[in-house]
Parts: C-alpha cells; structure tokens; sequence
C-alpha cells in the first residue's frame, strides 16, 4: 500500500479513474455538528490519497470537482454518514454513489455483521486493524493514523466487485441501485432533524 497526503486538497488535474473509493474521518458522528477532518480516497490500485482538512472556510476545489462529477462511481461504506458529512460541509450533492453496507445488508442476510472489517473477512479473507477508530483526527496526524485511514478505502473496489456478484445471483441489483439513489435524499432528511425518525413507518 502506498499513501498520498495533501492538505487542504487535491493535486490539479488529478486522475483517479471513473470509479473511487471514498471514506471520512471526522471529529464524532454528528454531521451537523462534528468538523470533517480527513478525505481518503482510493483508485483500486492500492494507491490510497488521504486529504487533510485543515480549513474548512477555504474550499478544495480539486476535491470539490471530483466530488461532483457524475460521471465518476463513488463506493463508500456507509456512504448514509460520509455524503451527509461531506455535503454540510461542502454544501456539494454527491451522485453516482455505490454503498458496501448497504449491498451486503440486501444480499449476506445469513448475517447481522456487516462493518468493512467483517467484509474483508470474509470476502478476501483480509484482516484488518480499528484500533485508530476512535483516536483524534483534528490535529497532526500519526503514521497509524494514516495507514489506519488508508486502509479503510483499499478494498472497497474488491468488495465491491464480491457483492456485485452477489446482488445479481440473488436478483436484488435493481433495488439496491434504488437504495443507492435514495442516499442523497436520506442524508438530506438527517441533516435536516429526520435522523432518527422512519418516516415511513406507520
């Protein structure tokens, strides 16, 4: 694995392919509330590009444009937090998004493990450590920190790869495509108070 860091944004014309794998580190788990810290971001190539944001005032308008090009398919895992973090804070609508979580819930229903660790497990039989989950992303950033981070985007594109695999066998692809398009408007309603409310519950 080999990591990239920047601070504050990309490198101009940067060119990361039409499919990226996309992960957040952030003060705490409160989009509205909690500051954006980190942008790691991933080709598939065991290359990972980690962003430190270090002004959120001063906006990565190379990041900004790879973020917004529809063109690009964006594979997060739990993508619910990380696009609604990274649309407060960019006031930016993130399209073409694949989410692993999402996928592995509609087709591993054997199961009720479905964090990225657990899907390394058993998908490609990867382990790996979270031992940097929970550590303080808003200041300099320790070498464990950054393969902590890196790691966390580079499998996405084989995982990926696995559970497409088993969304078409278990002919579930067309509804997870939707719940995939509903991701911008889910993270709209918990960004505006909807959060912890099934709105389509009785």
């Amino acid at each position: 694995m080999k990591i990239k860091y920047y601070e504050n944004d990309l490198p101009e014309n940067i060119d990361l392919g039409d499919i990226i794998a996309i992960d957040t580190e952030t003060m705490g788990l409160n989009p509205s509330r909690d500051k954006l810290c980190l942008i790691q971001i991933s080709s598939g190539n065991k290359t990972c590009h980690l962003v430190k944001i270090l002004d959120l005032r001063k906006k990565p308008k190379n990041l900004i444009k790879l973020l917004k090009n529809n063109k690009i398919t964006k594979i997060f895992h739990y993508a619910r937090f990380d696009v609604a973090i990274i649309k407060h804070a960019f006031k930016i609508d993130i399209k073409n998004i694949y989410c692993t979580k999402i996928a592995s819930k509609l087709v591993r229903t054997y199961t009720d493990k479905h964090g990225y660790k657990d899907l390394c497990k058993e998908l490609l039989n990867e382990t790996i450590s979270k031992a940097e989950q929970s550590s303080d992303w808003g200041g300099k950033l320790s070498k464990d920190q950054k393969k902590y981070a890196a790691t966390d985007v580079l499998h996405l594109h084989k995982i990926k790869n696995k559970l497409d695999i088993m969304l078409k066998r278990e002919k579930r692809t067309q509804i997870a495509n939707a719940c995939f398009e509903f991701i911008n408007y889910r993270t709209d309603l918990d960004l505006h108070g909807w959060h912890d409310v099934d709105i389509f519950k009785h």
